[in-house]
């Protein structure tokens, strides 16, 4: 279990401070696959980057299951941050290596055996649908194998916790569907709980079981996909949906 508890995070903007995430709190459950949606500017960013212990809070914290995050240091904090997986938006691939070794590189900093490292990457391969593209390079690769390369990184090192950056916001539709259809089959074999930051509609529509939605820094709607999309309560989700009485 995941436990956001009053986080709050503001940045100095010349003479004021801007509240990029206002005491939020929330909890995730284990295996749960989550999508959190906000216009630009509503403070997902800030969010994700606080998950991925890569930001600090000026107040609150994040718990897994009874440890808190933000007080772990020097080894045990990078222990906990192989726990999680992250896809960048934008890839974020290394160009001068190839597939495997992309894939093979945050196991080799843990100083995984070569024959592990294998076993595992080759795993990987066939889960993201890339047999036959080991040795090629990203440069010759598509932006949706790309992204598969991206999300095998993410897993390698077996995450309880993957973070999504907009993991579909540089695809056509087709490749965004392939892709979204991979993260499905992923949670259904791996049961990773998975937390998809977008500001995508049909994202959120398409693969996740719960969705909050963010204004300003604030949770403003939490429910499932069903609830909040059919009967939104606030009015920046009824915005965003371009809402009509009784639509999914």
């Amino acid at each position: 279990m995941i436990r956001i508890e009053n986080l709050t995070k503001s940045f100095k903007n010349e003479n004021s401070r801007l509240v990029a995430l206002n005491n939020v709190s929330a909890n995730i459950g284990n295996g749960e696959l989550l999508g959190i949606i906000g216009s630009s500017g509503a403070g997902k960013s800030t969010l994700i980057r606080h998950l991925s212990l890569i930001e600090q809070p000026d107040s609150g914290t994040i718990w897994l299951d009874e440890i808190d995050l933000f007080k772990l240091k020097g080894r045990d904090l990078l222990r906990m941050r192989r726990q999680l997986g992250i896809v960048f938006q934008g890839y974020h691939l290394l160009e001068q290596k190839n597939v495997y070794e992309n894939i093979a590189f945050p196991l080799q900093l843990v100083k995984m055996s070569k024959t592990e490292i294998k076993k595992r990457v080759d795993e990987l391969i066939s889960l993201v649908g890339l047999n036959g593209k080991a040795q090629a390079y990203p440069v010759q690769l598509s932006g949706g194998q790309k992204q598969r390369v991206a999300i095998a990184r993410a897993l390698a090192s077996s995450p309880s916790l993957l973070l999504c950056d907009e993991p579909t916001s540089a695809l056509d539709v087709v490749t965004t569907k392939s892709i979204l259809d991979l993260l499905v089959e992923i949670h259904r074999k791996t049961q990773v709980t998975i937390v998809i930051i977008t500001h995508e509609l049909s994202v959120v529509k398409a693969v996740c079981q719960r969705v909050i939605v963010m204004d300003e820094g604030s949770f403003v709607e939490d429910g499932s996909v069903k609830q909040v999309f059919t009967s939104p309560k606030h009015e920046m989700t009824k915005l965003l949906l371009g809402y009509q009485e009784g639509q999914l």
